[in-house]
């Protein structure tokens, strides 16, 4: 159901407010979000069962199972081993990544505690979004549930943007709430 908002949004007034502003020629080279990486590290979380929990609540928040992401090389100082755990990884696409997104817009980032819009330097050059989240209790999901303990995740929206300006703009018009430069 939010989906199709988000996406009609996105063809009846987004197009046209980024055609008008950045002068593009063509639709397609309108940039629009592509997708939405959900990372959230175990490194410190040595037991079984509290990882379990983890992905538990990883997919009931994304809706999706997440992917384990393996440690590369051994490394002693942070007591890991080739091979091992270290965190998961969920990528959401079409209609998940727009359910999400206005999930996480109008219900997720106005429950953070202490929260007064994001960042521009939030922003990388090519114009993706990296949102990091200190406690999953935040999510709408998590409402009812019985946790023993909290964890934090960062939540990357990715778009075809060329330059941050037009990142910043694309997600403001999406309905982010991104402070204005002063």
């Amino acid at each position: 159901m939010h989906q199709v908002n988000m996406q009609t949004q996105y063809t009846e007034k987004i197009i046209p407010a980024m055609r008008k502003k950045f002068g593009y020629k063509n639709v397609s080279s309108v940039p629009k979000i592509s997708k939405v990486v959900i990372n959230c590290g175990v490194g410190r979380i040595r037991e079984d069962k509290q990882r379990e929990e983890i992905q538990k609540y990883l997919s009931l928040i994304a809706g999706q199972k997440p992917v384990p992401r393996l440690a590369k090389k051994a490394i002693a100082s942070f007591k890991t081993r080739q091979g091992l755990v270290v965190g998961y990884q969920i990528t959401l696409r079409k209609n998940r990544m727009y359910d999400f997104l206005s999930r996480l817009v109008n219900m997720t980032l106005p429950r953070t505690r202490d929260f007064r819009g994001l960042e521009t330097k939030s922003f990388d050059k090519k114009g993706n979004l990296t949102i990091g989240v200190k406690e999953h209790t935040v999510f709408p999901e998590m409402i009812g549930e019985d946790y023993k303990f909290l964890f934090g995740l960062e939540v990357t929206i990715v778009t075809t943007a060329k330059k941050r300006e037009e990142g910043v703009e694309l997600l403001k018009l999406t309905g982010f709430p991104v402070k204005s430069d002063q």
